[in-house]
């Protein structure tokens, strides 16, 4: 039971560690101190120390985090550290995790350059498209640096070395203080008052701080180098050191000889190239001779110059086919006209005027005997009609009726009596007998009522 209330060290060291991950205070801590121990491990995490004047701490970078870091650190530099605080279980020690590192006192240049490098980049300074291509076979190159510095030796002894025939005219300027972006700005104009003289303008200095190479992050410099109508190479500082001159330049170069590489060709190298594109051309030309030599003779051999009549047995052919073609598609053309002429002669037959003349007289003919016969089959039976009216008229003439002895009575003017309203006394009437009348004079009207009516 005794034994159960002593702790491992592993148990202890994991309780301490769950305590610095769950203190707020240790996950973002913003430290600044000077670097001790510091020794630098290429492509491998750092362990070096953070100090004061009091105190010191062990700090672990790892290179994820490291391979950040926009400066070279060196023993006692005084830096800006953020990171967190953690545990070593292995060795029971805690220690600072550094994520980020800024020189001490340079934070606000880093800032300025930052904001700077944000502003240009938005207009556009630093776009590929804006990239002037390096000529390969310049005639003048344009360097702008320090007259007492190593960096116009280097390019001169390189480009002498590599191409003589380029002519190098040094334009001397400040490239450290205050006053050193006035001079590198009055040194670019000179070359560009010389219009095209230059093909290519060299730009740079050797390695330095940052205060050192901040010239070349001034935006006037920035802005010239851009403006500048030949292309631009820049050589600032060393290969880890990146100033705005180097983004806006059309090429980079990590040391003023290898800026004196890109501007210039390997005249060995050109001339090695020459000799080898001559002997592929000789080749070449070999070779095409040769090919066309080798046809030359096919042609010569070939059936068709030593008969050239068989060149044209196949179009002699080819026009008897042809010929033959013609003959057959004419006398089917004239088969088939003969027949639509014969077919046209018998429609025009059967559209003769002559017959349609016949048949019409024939037709008229027709209908003149049909007109007779109607005619007279109308007149019959219009004649029928009349002897059965005329019959009926007998039947019902008045005279008819005189024959039966039946009298009709007139008066003076001839209008017929048929009342005894129409009669006064002493009127004269006629009476109308069937074969004569007889003119009487009245003696008595007597009026007789219901006379008509059946007893």
């Amino acid at each position: 039971m005794a034994e159960n209330k002593y702790l491992t060290v592993t148990d202890l060291n994991y309780y301490i560690t769950q305590k610095f991950k769950n203190d707020p205070y240790l996950h973002k801590v913003f430290l600044q101190g000077e670097l001790s121990n510091f020794r630098y491990r290429r492509n491998s995490h750092q362990y070096f120390s953070l100090k004061d004047e009091k105190s010191k701490i062990n700090v672990v970078m790892f290179r994820s985090y490291f391979d950040k870091v926009k400066f070279k650190p060196e023993e006692g530099m005084k830096v800006y550290v953020t990171g967190y605080v953690s545990v070593y279980g292995p060795q029971g020690s805690y220690q600072f995790y550094a994520e980020n590192m800024e020189p001490a006192g340079l934070g606000a240049l880093y800032e300025q350059l930052k904001q700077l490098q944000v502003k240009l980049a938005k207009e556009g300074l630093f776009n590929p498209e804006h990239k002037k291509k390096i000529p390969r076979f310049p005639d003048r190159i344009a360097v702008v640096t320090s007259a007492s510095g190593a960096v116009i030796h280097d390019i001169m002894v390189t480009a002498n070395r590599r191409f003589p025939h380029a002519e190098i005219d040094l334009f001397p300027a400040q490239v450290q203080g205050d006053t050193a972006a006035e001079s590198l700005v009055r040194a670019m104009r000179q070359i560009a008052a010389e219009g095209d003289k230059y093909d290519v303008m060299i730009i740079g200095r050797g390695g330095g701080s940052l205060e050192d190479l901040w010239p070349f992050n001034e935006e006037v410099v920035v802005r010239q180098v851009y403006n500048m109508q030949m292309p631009v190479i820049s050589s600032v500082g060393h290969e880890t050191d990146t100033t705005l001159c180097d983004l806006v330049a059309d090429a980079r170069a990590a040391t003023p000889t290898a800026a004196a590489e890109y501007a210039t060709p390997n005249l060995m190298d050109e001339l090695a190239g020459i000799h080898q594109l001559q002997s592929r051309l000789f080749s070449s030309m070999q070779t095409i001779i040769r090919q066309k030599r080798d046809r030359l003779n096919r042609i010569q051999n070939s059936i068709i110059m030593r008969e050239p009549t068989r060149l044209y047995d196949q179009q002699i052919e080819t026009v008897d086919r042809l010929k033959q073609r013609l003959q057959n598609s004419m006398q089917n053309k004239l088969d088939h006209s003969k027949q639509d002429y014969r077919l046209l002669n018998q429609r025009l037959f059967a559209v003769n005027p002559d017959k349609q003349i016949n048949q019409m007289k024939q037709q008229r003919l027709f209908l003149a005997k049909r007109l007779s016969d109607n005619m007279q089959h109308y007149l019959k039976d219009k004649r029928n009609i009349f002897a059965q009216i005329v019959q009926q008229l007998d039947d019902y003439s008045p005279l008819k009726t005189l024959e039966r002895g039946f009298v009709y009575t007139t008066d003076r003017d001839g209008k017929t009596i048929s009342s005894v309203k129409q009669v006064n006394k002493n009127d004269s009437l006629n009476l109308h007998f069937k074969d004569g009348q007889v003119a009487a004079k009245v003696v008595e009207v007597k009026e007789e009522k219901n006379a008509n009516e059946e007893k």
